[in-house]
């Protein structure tokens, strides 16, 4: 198999330079919303998926086992070294969860397009029924 690191291709080393301007990663969540740059990536990631609709707040059920998370802070860079903006990411700590308590069984529906045209395809050359 040949891969980037086998065939001498690297990634250009960005000149990461130490501004004042540039607040430094926190050291905990509860640090960052002190400094205004994190604090308003941290409220954008936070209030995406609230105006999304993808969740919403709700009490805790009694004997529910709560999946934690946790912030995590980066600084992204351009190529030439300097500051692009400020990442902040909330992550689930899925590894909390129980089998059979937390959840019954996953399921990951990723099916690449191309799969989906060729099965569709064969479908209709040999005139099966498409469910």
């Amino acid at each position: 198999m040949q891969t980037r690191g086998k065939s001498s291709f690297s990634q250009p080393k960005a000149l990461h330079t130490t501004t004042p301007h540039i607040s430094p990663i926190p050291s905990s969540y509860r640090v960052a919303p002190r400094d205004p740059n994190w604090y308003a990536v941290m409220l954008e990631e936070y209030n995406a998926p609230m105006k999304n609709d993808t969740w919403c707040l709700l009490s805790r059920p009694a004997g529910a086992n709560i999946v934690i998370g946790k912030w995590i802070f980066r600084h992204k860079f351009h190529p030439d070294g300097t500051l692009a903006r400020y990442k902040v990411r909330w992550v689930f700590r899925g590894f909390t969860q129980q089998a059979d308590v937390d959840y019954a069984e996953t399921f990951s529906p990723v099916v690449k397009p191309d799969t989906i045209r060729t099965v569709l395809s064969i479908a209709v050359g040999k005139s099966w029924p498409i469910h």
